[in-house]
Order: C-alpha cells, then structure tokens, then sequence
C-alpha cells in the first residue's frame, strides 16, 4: 500500500520529495555585531572581510541597520548575507538616528553579547575578540574602545575636531557617574542584560547610544576598557555635522530633566523661543525701513517667524520624519494652519485669566504655555506625523 508524501514525517517527507537532508539545528550565535549605516556602500563588504578574519571560531553575526540609503547600501549587503547567512540587513523606512538603528539591530538579536561600531573602517576591528573575552571571563559588563585611555588615539583628526571631541566629552560627566575615558565613543560590546535594563529609558533619536546608556544606568556598572587609535576614512563621507551638536545638547538635556518632559517638546519649545527673537527682529525691521502700519507689519512678521518655526523644526526637531520635495510645502500650510489655531487659544487663554485678575505677567505666560502645548501636539501628529505615515 502506498503511502502520501503528507503523511510522512517533516526528515522523511523532505527526502521523498528530493529535498537534501534537513541539518542539524546551529547553534545560536554568541556575539552580534549591530552597524548602523547610511551611505555606506564602498565600505560593507570590506568590514565583512575584516570581521570574518578576526572572529574566526567565534559563533557570530553582523546585523548592518541601513536608513533607506539612496547609494543602495541595503542592497550590496543582502548580496553578502545571501552567500553568508551571518550577514543580515534590517532595512528601516521612514526612520532616521543612529541610537535607534543600533536599539532595533539589538532587539533584532538574541546574541547574549552585543558589539556596536562604524561601517565606515574607522573603528578596529581587530580589538573585537578581547572585548568580548572581557565579557566572558573578566568579569565586565560593559567593554568600550577608548580613544582616550592607554594608548588610544584620535588618529589624524585636525585640531578643531579634537577640541570639540575634548570638550564634550568633559562636558559628558554631568549626566553620568560611571568611570569611562571615552563616553562618547561608537564602539563598545555589553551583555545583553545591561542592555535591556536600559532599553526602555533610551533615546532613539540621538547619536551617541554609550553616553545614553551610561547616564541611563544608576548603579555601578562593571567596565573594561580596550584602547585603539581611531582611523580617517577612506570611502564615502563622513556623516558629522552641525546637526550632531544639537543632537548631543538634547541628549544631555534631556538626562539632565530625568526623562520627565519629552525631548522634542523641548527642541519644539527652544526653536519657538528663537522665533519670538526672529518675530521681533523682523518687525524693528518692516517699521523702520517701510511706511507699513504696525497691524500689517505684525501679521508680515507673524508669517515670517511661523515659516521660520516651521523650518527649523523641520529640520531639527523632526529630522527623522523631515518633509521634502512637495511634502515640504503641505507642511508648511498644515503647520501655520495649526498655529493659527494656537495662537487664537493663546490670547483667549490669556484674556480669560486677566478678566479673573491675575496679573498680566502671569496671564500672559499662561496664553504662550497652551498655545506651545497646542502647536506641538497639533502639528506634531497632522504635520509631521502624516509624513511619518506617508514614510
């Protein structure tokens, strides 16, 4: 009597239809190693050779967190992971920031350690395994590549770099307490416990994940660290730029404030404060240079500071849903829609508070805290929230 392929056992049922013999089950990998990438393109396949010479007999995987780059970066390394399955990509849409890309490679995982560095050939590659010894067998929960300490080095960077570089990491060691040389470094390896005793407090819109998690961990934490001289790039650019320096203040404030108000109400809040100087500034202007009557040159300023706001933001409070092309101009009219609104709620706000005699001062603050609660829950879901969607 004949038997069904369908009642075969999954071993016996492969082999009936022709299927090679099912391998045994591989064992899990001890150390992933999350890159996070943008443009990267000329360097991955470089770095996957480097890192598949130095971790030779380890159980490892190399997870590259690709930002839609538009060089094709995400494809050239789903190229090698099809002829290395220790390769993969976590291809992310609509998503920009390098903390979060290197949290989602993390949680992508289930490595028991974790190493994070740069595709750009600028970390060592070669310091990988005494990293993760340390993990193993010294005791370390956390191991960070200094530039700092022992006989690290910043390479060939030119003055200005370095000093800024000096400066913000001393600046650093106001949010954190742990004894760390480079706590602004980009490469380091912790167990994955440490990780997710912090995942949750974490930002994802920074640029420097050691630094986040250092002041988001309260309690002593056990560290090694490993020295080596940072290298210059050879392909592609460099990624930094002025934007980074505003990314490191949010970041510092917002460990500074203990999490408790949101970060991008905040830069929200810093761009509407340099719109207030900007309003000011363009109405002494209209006045002195125009015979405009003050109510036009008031609404002319009005238009100008909400095109401002709306710029800067754009730009910097919502970089990671940034709107372009024609997206940038329906922004625009979604963002003076909502502020219109706002700034009606605010002098009716105020008005209502002066009527029940509060003093003006006190009124007046309580008009400009509804219209900036207002403006930024508003424009926050209909205005780069829909571009967040639409990504």
């Amino acid at each position: 009597m004949s038997t069904r392929a369908a009642d075969l056992p999954v071993s016996a049922r492969g082999r009936s239809l022709g299927l090679p013999r099912a391998r045994a089950a591989e064992a899990a990998p001890e150390l992933v190693v999350v890159i996070p990438t943008y443009c990267e393109r000329a360097n991955v396949e470089e770095l996957v050779r480097r890192l598949r010479k130095v971790l030779t007999g380890l159980r490892w995987e190399a997870i590259f967190v690709d930002d839609d780059s538009p060089d094709g970066t995400a494809q050239v390394i789903r190229g090698i992971g099809r002829r290395d399955a220790r390769v993969r990509c976590l291809h992310r849409l609509g998503r920009r920031g390098l903390a979060g890309a290197c949290i989602e490679g993390m949680l992508a995982s289930c490595a028991p350690h974790i190493a994070v560095m740069d595709a750009d050939l600028q970390h060592d590659e070669t310091i990988l395994p005494r990293m993760l010894q340390y993990l193993r067998e010294g005791g370390a929960e956390l191991v960070v590549g200094t530039r700092y300490g022992g006989d690290g080095s910043v390479g060939e960077w030119d003055a200005a770099r370095a000093l800024i570089s000096r400066r913000a990491t001393r600046l650093s060691r106001l949010v954190y307490r742990q004894s760390v040389s480079d706590p602004m470094s980009g490469f380091f390896m912790l167990k994955r416990g440490l990780f997710e005793e912090a995942m949750r407090k974490l930002s994802t819109s920074g640029f420097k994940l050691l630094l986040d998690i250092l002041a988001t961990i309260k309690r002593p934490v056990a560290i090694q660290e490993v020295s080596y001289t940072f290298r210059t790039r050879e392909r592609g650019e460099s990624k930094l730029d002025s934007v980074v320096v505003w990314d490191f203040a949010m970041l510092m404030l917002d460990k500074l404030l203990g999490g408790y108000v949101p970060m991008r109400f905040v830069a929200f809040s810093l761009v509407g404060g340099a719109g207030i100087a900007v309003h000011m500034g363009v109405i002494a202007l209209l006045l002195r240079l125009t015979a405009l009557a003050f109510p036009v040159a008031q609404a002319l300023a009005a238009g100008g500071t909400m095109v401002f706001n709306y710029s800067v933001n754009n730009v910097l409070t919502y970089r990671d849903q940034r709107r372009t092309g024609l997206a940038w101009l329906t922004g625009l009219a979604s963002f003076m829609g909502a502020c219109s609104l706002g700034a009606l709620a605010n002098v009716m706000i105020a008005t209502l508070a002066f009527d029940h005699h509060v003093p003006w001062q006190l009124a007046a603050l309580s008009g400009v805290c509804v219209g900036a609660v207002w403006n930024y829950a508003m424009t926050s879901r209909f205005t780069w929230g829909k571009a967040r969607a639409a990504g």
